[in-house]
């Protein structure tokens, strides 16, 4: 039997499958640390909770930036599709990568610049099996008191990023390193990703800092002072995608190709829904939280992210992973010394899971 097969099994299996998921889980957590299991604490079955396929998050669940896989379970988009998928929050994408690798859930979503970066660098067996958004979903805040408006701007003054060495450094560092700069040479602190910490930006005591786009949103609406840099409008490998283990690609298709289909159902419900009114009931019927609650801003960063799912261009096909963008982010990242170079790039992707209208 497959790894995730949608097929019911015996009970003896299933019990023993679900004791396996959760020492795989446990042991994947415990080796990196009491923040993960602190951060996995938040609402680890978010989705069914049952024994479905586990969606492993780099993200915590309260942001819209989760919307597709929050739509997919409210919206029942998973269920017609036969699975009961639980949505597990983990401490950002090293960890979403070792619990993937771990066995423990057999999807998670990062970012295209970690996934070359592993694939690249220690030929981890990570495969990009659809890609979901086609532009950067960061956004760099800053005081208009010090303006964050071109690449030179950031030379000599610290960003705030989530974690050292992570994706929104990495971009940080890309923004420079595109303009022919020298990244070392704008230092990065780690702080918490809130709208509070915009208090440590009027103080002076960073330049800015890296957040997501509800997140960005929320802070310009409360901050006279504040406004935001798009790294997207320079850097080319910041695209999200949805990534598996090869293992399960070729053990597994059905379970993925089921996740994949009930993923495009939502992404298709929120690009018919013009003014979100129908998406966000659904979503607000299971979800509440600060950026979901609030009309204005849930509605001004959904319309943001549907441009970015679709490229501009609501009748595109949705998830394909583009391989001239692909390796053209490949590009970027070997030239900017942020992934080895050598490798072939066009080995990294797989469209033959997403749905046929959409592959």
């Amino acid at each position: 039997m497959p790894a995730h097969s949608l097929t019911p099994p015996s009970p003896s299996a299933f019990s023993r499958r679900s004791f396996l998921r959760r020492s795989a889980l446990a042991t994947a957590l415990a080796a990196a640390g009491p923040t993960v299991l602190s951060a996995c604490g938040a609402s680890p079955a978010a989705g069914g909770g049952g024994d479905g396929p586990t969606f492993l998050s780099y993200l915590p669940l309260e942001t819209l930036s989760m919307a597709p896989e929050l739509l997919a379970v409210a919206g029942g988009h998973f269920g017609k599709h036969g699975l009961d998928v639980t949505l597990q929050p983990v401490k950002g994408s090293p960890q979403a990568m070792q619990t993937l690798l771990a066995g423990v859930g057999p999807v998670t979503r990062i970012g295209q610049i970690d996934v070359m970066t592993a694939v690249a660098e220690s030929d981890q067996p990570l495969v990009n099996i659809g890609t979901l958004t086609r532009g950067s979903s960061l956004r760099f805040v800053y005081s208009k008191e010090n303006p964050l408006t071109k690449p030179e701007d950031f030379v000599g003054k610290t960003m705030g990023v989530p974690s050292e060495g992570g994706t929104s450094s990495k971009v940080v560092s890309l923004v420079l390193a595109n303009a022919g700069l020298d990244p070392s040479k704008t230092p990065r602190q780690v702080v918490g990703l809130t709208p509070g910490t915009f208090n440590l930006v009027q103080q002076g005591r960073l330049a800015g800092y890296v957040v997501s786009i509800d997140t960005a949103n929320i802070v310009l609406s409360q901050h006279e002072d504040a406004a935001a840099f798009d790294p997207g409008t320079t850097v080319r490998s910041d695209s999200q995608c949805y990534v598996a283990d090869r293992n399960i690609v070729r053990d597994d298709p059905d379970t993925l190709k089921a996740f994949l289909a009930g993923i495009q159902d939502a992404l298709a419900a929120f690009v018919a829904d013009e003014n979100f009114e129908e998406t966000l009931g659904v979503l607000r019927e299971k979800y509440s939280f600060a950026t979901l609650d609030d009309d204005a801003i849930a509605v001004q960063s959904l319309t943001a992210m549907r441009e970015l799912w679709t490229g501009g261009d609501p009748a595109a096909p949705l998830l394909v992973t583009d391989e001239a963008e692909w390796k053209a982010g490949y590009d970027e990242l070997t030239a900017a010394d942020e992934a080895a170079p050598g490798g072939d790039s066009s080995t990294w992707f797989d469209n033959s899971l997403l749905p046929a209208a959409a592959a």
